[in-house]
């Protein structure tokens, strides 16, 4: 019998490694990209997984950085993307940088000579009719304004982000809790009862006016013209709003009141900056009303001024720049389906995974998952200890919603991974400081790799 196409939008990382998977399974794939027909005013080719920021896919550490991790279970998943980076790579020290266009001719020469996949050149600008059963949209940030506004239709115009503005998101386990400490405003309980939900950092008076001064001062990014001026009253960046008038952020995101210095009850902060939890395990937090436009290296400098947070570490650093993407807690099963009409899947960076890795493995589990359906298998997820598994578990519900607008991307990092015990030194001593850190992410991959071979072997006997 002859198997219906699956058929993926968008021939970015994502969108090329779904077809790949899709194509590895048996599944024929009809792979569009609008690219040469309609070009972006980021994009320089018609090259399928084309680079368009940074030729860096980023640490390939395994063992201690999370996005090295997820590279190496992408290379146990054959995963297409990584065999074009491996094979094109460039001397980057301990990252893996690639020739962007070697690797880009390397993954459009790969899907054009697979008989399983037919790219076909055109926009798609309106979500697909009903003969469309299975369908993955992998379009990107850079979704073409008229499907965007087919999605946004079929969501809800509310559910769909046009505007990305990001805080930084800081491990807490990083945070100097000698200094800081938790209580919610004026103690209010939240849903579960609880008071104290918040991580408060006091500055004096003097620190304040300096922590403002080094923020008037700061070096910021510029926008980009293709990006418009996406300023909005409710997300201005923390040194626009400082702009306005030295004392707009003790009146806005740090004011001090409702708070009491739990170490120094008699003494009233001058102003506080809050850290809210920033996914369910409570392993990060971010800065509350801190979306900036300071350049990475800024804010490390300048955020560490704050009392509290002179060690902190940052999954994720601040920005805010134009973007579309899902608010996929609300929008997302755990398969990647959208749920107001399953036949549709979602892949890659519209998602709300960042970096050029994670989006293509969205992409590389949609192909996994709609390629199993089409079959009449059943797709299981990856557990949450693997790096896939804990980038879908944080946007498809491992994210804690305040509001409609609470979501925001995410690169992967250990804190999305579930706690594991630290292992101690033979005679039985807990590890301290830098040694108990290494210690610690050593075992978090290790699980991972053995889960993730636990899936696998899953996925082949299911298969079969």
């Amino acid at each position: 019998m002859s198997i219906k196409p699956i058929h993926i939008i968008g021939g970015g990382l994502a969108g090329s490694e779904a077809a790949w998977q899709a194509a590895r399974a048996g599944v024929p794939v009809v792979l569009h990209e609008m690219r040469p027909m309609r070009g972006t005013d980021a994009h320089k080719t018609d090259g399928l997984a084309e680079l368009v920021c940074s030729n860096s896919f980023r640490s390939d550490d395994w063992e201690q950085n999370a996005v090295g991790l997820l590279h190496e279970e992408m290379r146990r998943c054959g995963s297409l993307i990584m065999r074009a980076g491996d094979a094109h790579q460039v001397p980057a020290g301990g990252a893996l940088a690639v020739d962007r266009d070697g690797f880009s001719e390397a993954v459009t020469a790969t899907l054009e000579n697979e008989p399983l996949v037919t790219i076909e050149r055109g926009e798609v600008a309106e979500l697909p009719s009903a003969d469309w059963d299975s369908v993955i949209v992998a379009t990107g940030p850079l979704t073409s304004p008229a499907l965007a506004e087919a999605i946004g239709a079929l969501t809800g115009e509310e559910e769909l982000s046009f505007f990305d503005a990001i805080a930084p998101i800081v491990y807490a386990d990083t945070v100097n809790m000698g200094t800081a400490w938790r209580q919610s405003r004026y103690d209010k309980p939240g849903p579960a009862g609880e008071s104290d939900a918040y991580i408060n950092c006091p500055l004096t008076r003097e620190q304040y006016g300096a922590f403002i001064d080094a923020l008037l001062a700061g070096g910021k990014t510029d926008f980009k013209e293709w990006e418009g001026t996406p300023y909005f009253e409710g997300c201005l960046p923390i040194e626009v709003m400082a702009e306005r008038g030295r004392e707009t952020l003790r009146h806005g995101p740090m004011k001090p009141v409702g708070l009491t210095n739990a170490h120094k009850p008699d003494e009233k902060p001058w102003a506080v900056v809050q850290l809210r939890q920033d996914n369910a395990l409570g392993t990060l937090f971010n800065m509350v009303g801190f979306q900036t436009k300071l350049r990475h290296g800024e804010q490390t400098r300048i955020f560490r001024m704050i009392p509290g947070l002179e060690d902190a570490g940052f999954a994720r650093l601040g920005g805010l720049h134009r973007n579309t993407f899902l608010n996929s807690p609300r929008l997302l099963d755990a398969g990647l389906r959208l749920k107001a009409d399953s036949r549709l899947r979602f892949a890659g960076q519209i998602t709300g995974v960042e970096g050029y890795v994670e989006s293509a493995a969205m992409g590389l589990l949609a192909g996994r998952f709609a390629a199993a359906e089409r079959l009449g298998k059943h797709a299981v997820t990856p557990p949450p200890t693997t790096a896939m598994g804990a980038l879908v578990a944080h946007i498809t519900g491992g994210h804690l919603l305040e509001g409609k607008r609470s979501f925001q991307p995410m690169n992967v990092n250990f804190g999305l991974f579930p706690e594991i015990e630290t292992p101690r030194t033979e005679s039985g001593k807990r590890l301290k400081g830098k040694e108990k850190g290494r210690a610690r992410k050593r075992a978090i991959a290790m699980r991972a790799l053995t889960d993730l071979e636990s899936w696998l072997g899953s996925a082949r006997a299911a298969a079969e």
